[in-house]
């Protein structure tokens, strides 16, 4: 039998074996041991057939960061961290996946000559190390998105911090310069927090805060903005929104708050509103003006 004879049988052999051989790497990775099927075995047949075909067929970019085989690596990784499994798990899979295809070459490498045997654990090896990676890559994107998600958000009511917001209003102004669009901040402080923290307490005023930013997150759009600017003040920023539009938004929103569901009696909100390019030209501008208004509103009420 002629050298590539021998390694495509051993591949075909391979191939034909992948579900047996995916359920012992399975059976060896004690994380695994609570999952259910098809979810136990995930996409290592998968991995197994690319393995035997480039023991047949070596390719270098078999598993190159653009292809699909690196792409499934890297999803394989996500949805074994959606099933509860660390890092060093989904490592440990593909360093069984290693040993238990090496003990199904060796049992059969006396049909094989030194040189070729000495292939066959070379490209195991090198694509199996090139699938770890892309596996180490998929955790190293979530938590550097994950780190960069917390490090906008305000920790108590999931919307934007006072930076975030304002680097993404002053962004949104660029494109509303280019567009000639208009745009509108809104701005709200929640009347007497400290009230309110002082007769229900501290955690009933947090659980106000968070309140009025689930009100922010249903009535705005997916295009605009929503912030938490510290302590009691909240903006919005309404993205190509006109004057009509913009009252109707702030109309909408006292309904919504102004006595609502899941906050204490008599609460209110004093929002103060200013528009793009209309009243002001600049971020700082703007603020200023909505932050009158809204003072002026609370002034008239109290």
């Amino acid at each position: 039998m002629e050298a590539g004879d021998t390694l495509r049988r051993l591949a075909a052999e391979m191939r034909n074996a992948a579900m047996e051989l995916a359920a012992k790497v399975a059976g060896e990775v004690e994380a695994l041991a609570s999952v259910d099927e098809p979810d136990r075995l995930g996409d290592v047949p998968v991995f197994i057939h690319e393995l035997a075909g480039q023991i047949e067929a070596p390719e270098a970019g078999r598993a190159a960061r653009e292809s699909p085989l690196a792409s499934l690596a890297r999803d394989h990784a996500r949805r074994r961290e959606e099933l509860g499994l660390a890092p060093r798990d989904v490592v440990t899979e593909f360093l069984q996946l290693r040993r238990v295809l090496w003990r199904f070459v060796a049992a059969r490498s006396g049909s094989l000559a030194a040189g070729e045997l000495l292939a066959v654990e070379e490209r195991l090896n090198s694509l199996l190390d090139q699938l770890v990676a892309e596996c180490v890559v998929a955790y190293f994107d979530r938590a550097t998105a994950e780190l960069s998600r917390q490090a906008r958000q305000d920790p108590l009511t999931r919307l934007l911090n006072y930076q975030a917001f304002s680097d993404d209003l002053d962004a949104e102004l660029v494109r509303a310069r280019r567009y000639a669009h208009r745009l509108t901040l809104v701005l709200l402080d929640v009347d007497r927090l400290k009230e309110i923290n002082d007769t229900y307490g501290h955690r009933e005023g947090d659980a106000v805060l968070r309140r009025v930013a689930e009100v922010l997150r249903e009535t705005t759009r997916r295009s605009d903005l929503a912030g938490r600017m510290g302590g009691d003040e909240f903006a919005v920023a309404l993205v190509e929104t006109d004057a009509v539009a913009a009252r109707a938004y702030v109309a909408r929103l006292e309904a919504a708050l102004n006595g609502g569901a899941g906050l204490p009696p008599g609460f209110s909100v004093s929002p103060g509103w200013a528009l793009f390019p209309d009243e002001a030209e600049e971020a700082d501008a703007l603020f200023r003006l909505a932050d009158a208004r809204s003072y002026e509103l609370k002034r008239t009420r109290s």
